[in-house]
């Protein structure tokens, strides 16, 4: 088999931290893929569709990193049961816009719609709808996955539940996803119905959202992380369903599956090291928090001003200057309400400037051995990267672990080897696994290196 050729390259996560220089493949065909698996040298090789994990996950420095963006192809689609197969390099936005014509829906959306199909199994994505619908991995029937011996096996949950899910939330890990089948849901139309609710605090928001949440097919908070004292965790919080096309108003109802998302904006290539502080952060809060209707029941709005504001802005991790930042993720089990509370209160306390934080609710878990969902409270955050940083983390690891919870590995950047293997129980099994499929640890990246994975 021919080689197929590289480039050095210098690749780093979302959060544009600790980049790092490998080779490049980018492939086009199935050969490719395992042509660049079976010429992999002793650094190893790992598959990387967008690059929108945030951390080290997507990189392998002084080994190659496999480019699936070129195999995005979608080989079918069965519109009566909602079942469509495509290459694992194609994007969940195109998925979007060729599902939603024929009344169907991605089931599982996280905050960006540029993210792989490939790359969703790996991480196993969850959305807004996590404590009704579960994440993505709950959603795809099969995959087909070359091993690192070079052949493919097809995965179901009932013919190979071991290698099925330990590669849904397995990071890349155990080989590479080249197609997969997600079944996706009927929807009427591609809007929906939006209730917004301003908390006072953290208190308040985690009781609303104790109340009624399961009545809601989507609910997020964003959170404010920067306000003090009685307003500590006030929030804006946004639940919503999806839409039938006779409750859109008139001027929508003849093009109900309509959507024609555009970039708008460009952010340029600089922007100063710390633009983004505590003073513009709490700035920005406050201005948000305030423009928020205190309740608003019923708004209709489309899926980028619901689900992805934030696509709308290409290239939005500029904005965080040369020094780049980190998204910190974690969930506590419910029942460590006391623990979240902790933990929002060190991050106030902390000014930490994050204009992007957002509470939810999980629901269930899947049988994903390394899947990061979990019952509980999940809060996420963007934060510029500072010197100070790093010591408010550790202390909040180890708040999480105390409290019974993990971080997610897709957003994850800095954290150790012995906090992350606590944090997993199945992490053993998992490894159990992955070293029956791939011994020699063909398959690797700079996380796992960092993890002991």
């Amino acid at each position: 088999m021919a080689p197929v050729t590289s480039t050095r390259r210098l690749l780093a996560g979302w959060g544009q931290t600790s980049p790092t220089v490998a080779e490049f493949v980018a492939a086009t065909s199935e050969s490719d893929v395992r042509a660049t698996v079976e010429d992999a040298g002793p650094r190893g090789v790992l598959a990387r569709g967008l690059g929108r994990s945030y951390g080290d996950s997507a990189q392998n420095g002084g080994g190659t990193v496999l480019d699936m963006t070129g195999l995005s192809r979608i080989l079918s689609i069965d519109a009566t049961t909602g079942e469509v197969t495509a290459e694992a390099g194609v994007s969940l936005d195109t998925l979007v816009r060729v599902l939603l014509p024929l009344g169907l829906f991605v089931p599982v959306l996280p905050g960006t719609r540029q993210v792989t199909l490939g790359g969703a199994i790996a991480a196993d994505i969850h959305g807004k709808n996590h404590h009704v619908e579960g994440s993505f991995g709950n959603h795809v029937a099969a995959m087909d996955l070359l091993l690192a011996d070079g052949s493919v096996r097809s995965l179901t949950p009932q013919t190979e539940p071991e290698l099925f899910w330990a590669t849904v939330g397995g990071m890349g890990l155990t080989g590479v996803v080249l197609r997969a089948t997600l079944v996706a849901k009927p929807v009427e139309s591609a809007y929906f119905l939006v209730d917004t609710e301003r908390t006072r605090d953290l208190d308040d928001l985690m009781a609303r959202l104790q109340a009624n949440d399961d009545e809601y097919t989507y609910s997020v908070a964003w959170i404010d992380l920067v306000a003090r004292g009685a307003s500590t965790g006030r929030a804006v919080l946004t639940r919503g369903w999806s839409a039938r096309a006779d409750q859109l108003p008139r001027r929508l109802r003849s093009r109900p599956l309509h959507f024609a998302p555009r970039t708008r904006l460009t952010a340029p290539a600089l922007f100063p090291s710390g633009l983004l502080n505590k003073a513009t952060i709490a700035a920005f809060n406050e201005a948000f928090y305030r423009r928020a209707p205190r309740e608003e029941r019923g708004a209709v709005q489309g899926i980028g001003q619901f689900f992805h504001p934030l696509d709308a802005v290409a290239n939005w991790n500029r904005v965080y200057g040369p020094r780049g930042f980190l998204q910190y993720q974690f969930v506590m089990p419910f029942g460590a309400e006391d623990a979240m509370r902790t933990a929002v209160e060190r991050l106030s306390a902390a000014g930490t400037a994050s204009f992007l934080a957002v509470l939810k609710r999980f629901g269930p878990g899947n049988p994903g051995l390394l899947s990061f969902p979990t019952p509980g409270w999940t809060l996420a955050l963007d934060i510029p990267v500072t010197p100070e940083l790093g010591r408010l983390l550790d202390d909040l690891d180890d708040l999480v672990l105390s409290a019974g919870g993990r971080l997610y590995l897709a957003k994850d950047s800095r954290t150790t080897a012995e906090a992350l293997h606590r944090m997993y129980p199945r992490i053993d099994e998992w490894r159990r696994v992955r070293d029956r499929v791939d011994p020699h640890r063909v398959f690797t990246s700079d996380q796992a290196k960092r993890l002991s994975l």
